[in-house]
């Protein structure tokens, strides 16, 4: 392979990688931020997903790059890039598959929280109410906005 094909697929791979980490950035943020609660602790676990998703890809792509395909220099590039398309699937697959699994952690991690913070207020005696429409929480201290009553 000669050095523009080279060069063309390292070119054209670092290009689909930095998309597809991009939609994996942009999406698994929202992902994340809904269920920590911090907006800026999901943000935080999404970049670091985001840049391992980098570092591995990367290194699966100069990993390609060295593996003959083809014997002239369309064929090859055209090879290597199938091959990084489904590389690129199956990280991304997993990469997904990390974020649902903080997220389920995230949301068990909540459920527990709030459990526990209703058993010590039972313990100490204040008295949980069930939510009315429009009140987030089930605290008889926080009550709903007057705008949200009905007639």
């Amino acid at each position: 392979m000669s050095t523009e094909a080279y060069v063309s697929f390292l070119a054209i791979g670092v290009v689909l990688v930095l998309i597809d980490g991009q939609v994996i950035y942009r999406s698994g943020r929202g992902y994340l931020e809904s269920s920590y609660g911090d907006a800026a602790a999901g943000a935080s676990m999404t970049r670091l997903v985001t840049v391992l998703f980098h570092l591995v890809t990367l290194g699966l792509l100069a990993l390609l790059s060295t593996i003959p395909l083809g014997e002239s220099d369309l064929p090859g590039v055209v090879g290597r890039v199938g091959v990084l398309l489904l590389v690129l699937a199956i990280v991304h697959a997993i990469t997904l598959a990390v974020l649902g699994r903080i997220r389920g952690e995230q949301v068990g991690e909540a459920v527990v929280n709030r459990r526990i913070s209703r058993r010590e207020a039972e313990e100490r005696g204040v008295v949980m109410t069930s939510p009315v429409p429009a009140q987030d929480t089930s605290y008889p201290d926080v009550s709903p906005p007057l705008q949200h009553r009905a007639p």
